[in-house]
C-alpha cells in the first residue's frame, strides 16, 4: 500500500542519516545526500549484496565522509559489499578481502592486513603508495 511504501521509504531514508530531509527533491540535496539517496533505494529491496562502484569519486571531499559512515554502518551489520575504491582508508577498515585488479585481470587477492601490509605483487606494492 501507499502508506507501507512511505513508511519503508522513512524507514530506509532514517537509516541513512536522512529521515529529516524526506520531503525534499533531489536538487534541493548534496551530492552526498543524493548518493545516501541511491543506497536508501537499493536497500528497499533488501539486498544480500550491495554493488558501489567508486562511491564518493563525483563527490567534493567534505562529503565522502558522509557516504562512508553509512557504507560503515551497513559493513558493521553484516551487510555484504563488492566495493571499487580508491579510498584506501576505508577499505582497510571494512573489508574482508582486498583485491587489485589491472587490466581487467585479479593480481592480488588477500586478506586486507595482508593485502595492506605485506603485498605479494610489485604492482599492488605501487597503488597502495600511490593513493595512501
Amino acid at each position: 500500500s501507499k502508506e507501507e511504501a512511505r513508511a519503508t521509504a522513512g524507514a530506509m531514508l532514517d537509516r541513512v542519516g536522512l529521515a529529516a530531509r524526506r520531503d525534499f527533491y533531489p536538487g534541493e540535496l548534496s551530492g552526498g545526500q543524493q548518493q545516501r539517496v541511491a543506497i536508501a533505494r537499493a536497500l528497499v529491496m533488501n539486498p544480500k549484496v550491495m554493488l558501489f562502484d567508486e562511491p564518493t569519486s563525483a563527490l567534493d571531499p567534505e562529503l565522502v565522509g558522509e557516504v562512508l559512515a553509512v557504507m560503515e554502518e551497513l559493513a558493521r551489520e553484516g551487510m555484504t559489499m563488492v566495493v571499487v575504491t580508491h579510498e584506501i582508508g576505508f577499505a582497510r577498515r571494512v573489508a574482508s578481502r582486498a583485491l587489485l585488479m589491472d587490466g581487467g585481470e585479479i593480481i592480488e587477492d588477500a586478506p586486507p592486513e595482508e593485502f595492506f601490509t605485506n603485498p605479494r605483487h610489485e604492482r599492488t606494492r605501487r597503488f597502495i603508495e600511490a593513493v595512501d
